[in-house]
């Protein structure tokens, strides 16, 4: 009984304390009772929030300083990007830390706009003269390394030979065999190519044919290294891995004029537009039908096909040049017939 009596005084100090009953109010709703404790509450830790609320405030502004102090870039790197965007390096009245934060803006709003427009043959000529300044500055011990290393490449290579046994089952149904002789082809007309070029002497290499012609064996292989890889990975799509089939087993016969004629067929194709365009209206046309992936222009597909389409046309000029034969089965052989005169001419 004295604990009922203990628990009553209690709840009545507790009601006059949040003074929900006044000198007329007789009673309360339990609504008021769970506001007025919710307000008591919010005091209560206000203080507290306040005081964490600053000190979190002031170690994220301290961290955000930090953070744009150690990602910034340095000030040669800033210009360089600035220029590439056709941008100003500095503005009137501009801090580094500002210049570096408007190019992040660019960078954000416009990202890598002109990447795709970059004169990669510019690029493989810079090369070419990168790779001539490191062959003078180069030390004999490392040359007689180079030259047992390429020697060691060179035995590893297949021969031509071998090459014309694998393309006598390429055609048959085998899509790794086909892959595998093709690749083992691209290289070795690149390995040939390179031989050529390295045969020269120092002026031929210096003067401006020598280095236009080391530029576009530079960029015939960056190109094909794509090709290559699918190549060598079996992941080369089947329309593309018969037509290279049947270019590849005519250029081993040096039947060029039917090898040239297959490789306007895969570039080009029966359908000067691509898959897509043609679809005019809502109802299917019959000459829908006849367009699937043989037909297709894979040049106009994307960039990566139509480099190494165009590279592949460049091995096909060099192989009719290393290995010539009727003219009727030649392209241009006039022009390669001049070219073996005036070689001759000045031997």
């Amino acid at each position: 009984m004295d604990v009922l009596k203990a628990e009553i005084a209690k709840k009545r100090k507790q009601l006059e304390e949040k003074e929900l009953l006044g000198s007329e109010k007789k009673f309360f709703k339990r609504g008021e009772l769970i506001a007025k404790e919710q307000e008591e509450y919010r005091k209560k830790y206000r203080s507290n929030n306040e005081e964490t609320d600053k000190t979190s405030s002031v170690t994220l502004a301290v961290d955000k300083e930090s953070d744009v102090q150690h990602s910034i870039l340095p000030r040669n790197e800033v210009i360089s990007r600035l220029r590439d965007r056709s941008e100003p390096i500095l503005l009137f009245g501009e801090t580094d830390l500002d210049a570096f934060k408007r190019l992040r803006k660019c960078e954000l709003l416009e990202p890598e706009i002109d990447k795709g427009f970059r004169n990669d043959f510019q690029e493989a000529m810079e090369q070419v003269d990168q790779d001539y300044i490191d062959e003078l500055l180069k030390v004999p011990d490392d040359e007689k390394n180079a030259d047992t290393s390429d020697g060691k490449a060179q035995e590893a290579t297949i021969t031509y030979e071998e090459i014309r046994k694998m393309a006598k089952e390429m055609g048959r149904g085998n899509r790794e065999h086909d892959m595998t002789a093709i690749m083992h082809f691209i290289q070795f007309i690149l390995k040939k190519w390179n031989e050529q070029l390295q045969s020269r002497s120092g002026a031929e290499k210096t003067g401006t044919k020598g280095k236009v012609m080391g530029a576009t064996y530079t960029q015939t292989q960056v190109y094909l290294k794509p090709l290559l890889r699918k190549l060598k990975n079996f992941t080369l799509p089947e329309d593309i891995s018969d037509s290279l089939t049947e270019i590849v087993v005519h250029l081993l016969n040096r039947n060029y004029l039917k090898a040239s004629d297959a490789y306007l067929q895969m570039a080009i194709g029966n359908a000067p537009w691509p898959i897509g365009v043609t679809m005019v209206g809502i109802h299917a046309r019959t000459g829908r039908e006849k367009i699937f992936s043989k037909n297709v222009a894979h040049v106009m597909n994307d960039e990566t096909q139509r480099k190494y389409i165009q590279a592949l046309k460049r091995l096909m000029t060099k192989c009719q040049e290393y290995y010539p034969t009727d003219p009727s089965r030649c392209v241009e052989y006039q022009a390669f017939g001049k070219t073996e005169e005036s070689s001759s001419s000045n031997n």
